[in-house]
């Protein structure tokens, strides 16, 4: 049911879909001769339209996501373990090509791959089900898994996790598969707007991993002062930003986060 739930409300809160859906009621309205309610319904989705394509907003709303878990730096204690999370590619394309599609987020693979080999010892997690709500998807581990055989990792360092569908099942089944030890040290790879959600997901089902932002799409605070030249530039950040800040809250209200903005821990 919170899958379900989940996807309705991300679709809505999405500022691209609720402009949407602003303005096509107001235009409704004026074709049913509601002109006044209309017609302001209409102004607001155009001043949101502006507002979110335009200005700084998304990128001071992604900012506040992504500075938050600091770039990882190594310290001399290699770990045990490497989280990939989901969402780099596009398993119905890879599928159907049979060739590997990845998407906007591909740093998460590409941040894995870097670490897999910079510490061979390490066992490698990929962790990608099915997000579609309306059809059966083609889940994303297995083709993740053979990418990184393709690149030379070696296939029993690989695990593959291929049935979960939110990052609350990510860090459920993980730490359900690999059973992580005391005193081990895992390294969680997921886009750096993601990372807060991520983190909270994972300290509340008990496996304690440390951040590796990857997939960073500012270049930092002084971003927050850029607009955008193009319209849809601006409302596709708003659309992630505006996708994380809903489920961290949504996280937090439904007992799958304790913290409603995670944030670093004192080592």
């Amino acid at each position: 049911m919170f899958f379900v739930l989940s996807k309705m409300l991300g679709f809505i809160v999405l500022p691209s879909n609720a402009i949407a859906l602003v303005c096509g009621l107001g235009l409704c309205l004026v074709v049913l001769k509601r002109r006044r309610t209309g017609a302001g319904l209409l102004t607001a989705g155009i001043v949101a339209l502006l507002i979110f394509g335009y200005s700084p907003l998304s990128n001071v709303l992604l900012l506040a996501l992504s500075e938050r878990f600091p770039a990882w730096h190594f310290d001399g204690h290699e770990p045990d373990g490497i989280i990939i999370l989901g969402g780099a590619i596009q398993p119905e394309i890879s599928a159907a090509r049979n060739a590997v599609e990845v998407d906007g987020s591909a740093e998460r693979i590409i941040g894995g791959l870097e670490l897999a080999r910079r510490f061979p010892q390490a066992r490698v997690v990929y962790s990608g089900g099915s997000g579609n709500l309306i059809e059966n998807s083609v889940p994303e581990a297995p083709i993740a898994g053979s990418l990184l055989e393709r690149f030379g990792i070696a296939p029993e360092r690989i695990v593959l996790e291929s049935n979960s569908r939110t990052t609350d099942e990510n860090a459920r089944f993980i730490r359900k598969l690999v059973a992580p030890k005391p005193g081990q040290r895992w390294l969680l790879v997921t886009s750096a707007h993601h990372m807060p959600r991520s983190m909270g997901a994972f300290r509340k089902a008990g496996f304690d991993v440390e951040a590796y932002p990857v997939d960073w799409r500012t270049r930092g605070w002084s971003d927050a002062a850029m607009s955008f030249d193009r319209l849809s530039a601006g409302l596709a950040r708003a659309d992630v930003a505006l996708h994380e800040w809903t489920g961290l809250v949504a996280y937090w209200l439904s007992g799958r986060s304790d913290e409603l903005f995670p944030a670093p821990r004192e080592k």
